[in-house]
């Protein structure tokens, strides 16, 4: 069996923009579009939520100011509000978005899915890393 299979159901495991097992983004805040610690994605993921960044306060206000608040609670939903130092699986599009505005937040290239590299390009990852390749 390839090792890239979960040899308890044989669905195939994430990979990371690096080639190897996605790793997982953050428990505290618990991140990823399955609230699963990991930037996962699937099907109902419109969004791609697929890029562990560590938020910045240059990062929090651009998004705020792009109307995605991730600073402030919203109890209602569980969601404490993001600070900087936290790490968060963002959106592909929202990332890139950031870093053509000179804002990206750096990234952890083992828990960043591999589908980032629809959206933006593994060299550009690379510059914003925080672990090396």
């Amino acid at each position: 069996m390839d090792d890239i299979f979960d040899r308890r159901d044989d669905r195939p495991r994430p990979r990371n923009v690096i080639g190897g097992p996605l790793m997982p983004c953050s428990v505290a805040p618990l991140t990823g579009f399955f609230r699963d610690g990991c930037c996962n994605t699937g099907p109902g993921d419109v969004g791609l939520h697929v890029v562990c960044a560590e938020m910045t306060e240059e990062f929090l206000a651009f998004s705020r100011s792009v109307g995605n608040d991730l600073s402030t609670p919203l109890p209602a939903y569980g969601f404490a509000g993001l600070k900087p130092g936290d790490r968060w699986c963002l959106c592909a599009a929202r990332w890139e978005e950031a870093r053509r505005a000179g804002v990206a937040p750096l990234v952890l290239l083992e828990a960043t899915h591999e589908a980032a590299l629809q959206v933006t390009t593994r060299e550009h990852l690379l510059a914003h890393a925080i672990d090396a390749a």
